[in-house]
């Protein structure tokens, strides 16, 4: 399946560039959403990696073959991130297709030297580069981070960006960049069964009448966890006396990466392991839904950001959050309108959000809101975008 014998037809005119199928993560959901959004609109050719990350640096396994929804189709694994022949070779496959524009995906400086070289001689060869910079630095920082995305992203002509938060991070890298600030399209292609809560619940071996709050993704320290930790035990402190049928139960569903245990001892000192489920692991696409789909509220405590492809995937499917006031997570959420905003490192804020979200019966105006505003993160508002550009 990973090959690249497929040649590149010269009747292409734009390239995309980045993850996808079967590629694991939500960048390689966005990459294929987004090819298929501008294939609707453009002739358009879906580049990828022969080899995105050496095992060296990224132990785990890379590809999940059990779902393939998110396939591109006559996708070409071309590019070996850690081989210079491999990427200037690419580099010249891709000036001979003439295109008009060249997209590429941006989120960590690992691809310095690789874009370095790709994107340096498309630029020489007048093609336009647009980089879609999904954070310009990386969350977790650390020492030649900026220097290393300089180096790349002065390569390209324009760029997107998810966040008013990275403009400051762009321009102080590339003072004269010309850019665009928009919204991340929302991740509507998880639903593949259309199952209501009831159905979901069921699966999950949930009560139906249970309040059900969800915590998914990639546990990182930035994301929080502990301070929806310490919310749940606030819950059950502050309000269980009254009315325990508005203290939510914390679903925690996603890949701890080796530091489970921190989180368990946190959720055993506060006495409130009865409240909490963990499920540690990577979930496959195919298992995403019913998660979302059985939850009544989405959580996103996060200490900083740029943005979040969970708040999307929560949008997906038609689920409120409660997020904090940081990066660009306040940019894709109307406060009371489609969710609530609050500040970081509040656990006492976090909880009354969660509180009066139950008690105050939100989740149904808050639906209504997100779907009223489904055009605004459409795929289809993405690809006009680009072909404004």
């Amino acid at each position: 399946m990973m090959n690249d014998q497929n040649r590149i037809s010269e009747t292409n005119k734009w390239v995309l560039i980045g993850p996808v199928y079967p590629y694991k993560g939500g960048i390689s959901h966005y990459t294929g959403l987004m090819y298929r959004a501008l294939s609707k609109v453009h002739d358009t050719v879906m580049i990828s990696y022969k080899m995105q990350y050496p095992r060296i640096l990224f132990k785990k396994e890379q590809r999940d073959y059990d779902n393939d929804t998110f396939r591109v189709e006559d996708t070409q694994f071309l590019i070996n991130t850690a081989n210079p022949f491999n990427i200037l070779a690419t580099a010249r496959r891709i000036v001979k297709l003439k295109p008009e524009k060249v997209i590429i995906q941006w989120w960590h400086p690992y691809f310095a030297p690789c874009y370095v070289l790709l994107a340096g001689r498309l630029k020489k060869a007048g093609i336009q580069v647009i980089y879609i910079c999904h954070n310009v630095f990386p969350h977790e920082r650390f020492p030649l981070d900026k220097q290393l995305t300089r180096m790349a992203l002065k390569r390209g002509n324009k760029y997107i960006l998810h966040a008013q938060g990275e403009v400051k991070e762009l321009l102080s890298i590339r003072p004269d960049a010309d850019y665009r600030v928009t919204v991340h399209p929302t991740y509507s292609a998880f639903n593949f069964e259309n199952m209501d809560i009831r159905t979901a619940r069921n699966k999950l071996g949930i009560p139906e009448n249970e309040q059900m709050m969800l915590f998914f993704g990639f546990v990182r320290e930035y994301k929080g966890l502990r301070h929806l930790i310490n919310a749940e035990a606030i819950l059950k402190d502050r309000y269980n006396k009254s009315t325990q049928t508005l203290i939510p139960k914390l679903y925690i569903v996603g890949d701890f990466d080796g530091n489970k245990d921190e989180y368990l001892e946190l959720i055993n000192k506060k006495g409130i392991a009865d409240r909490v489920t963990v499920i540690d692991g990577y979930v496959p696409d195919k298992e995403v839904e019913k998660y979302f789909s059985a939850a009544d509220l989405v959580v996103l405590p996060y200490e900083s950001a740029t943005q979040s492809g969970i708040v999307q995937i929560a949008y997906g499917f038609r689920k409120p959050v409660i997020v904090t006031n940081v990066g660009g997570l306040p940019e894709v959420v109307d406060n009371g309108v489609t969710g609530d905003i609050i500040e970081p490192f509040d656990d006492n804020a976090l909880a009354g959000a969660i509180y009066r979200y139950f008690a105050e019966g939100r989740k149904e105006a808050y639906t209504q809101g997100i779907i009223e505003r489904e055009h605004r993160f459409s795929w289809d508002r993405m690809a006009e975008l680009l072909s404004e550009i």
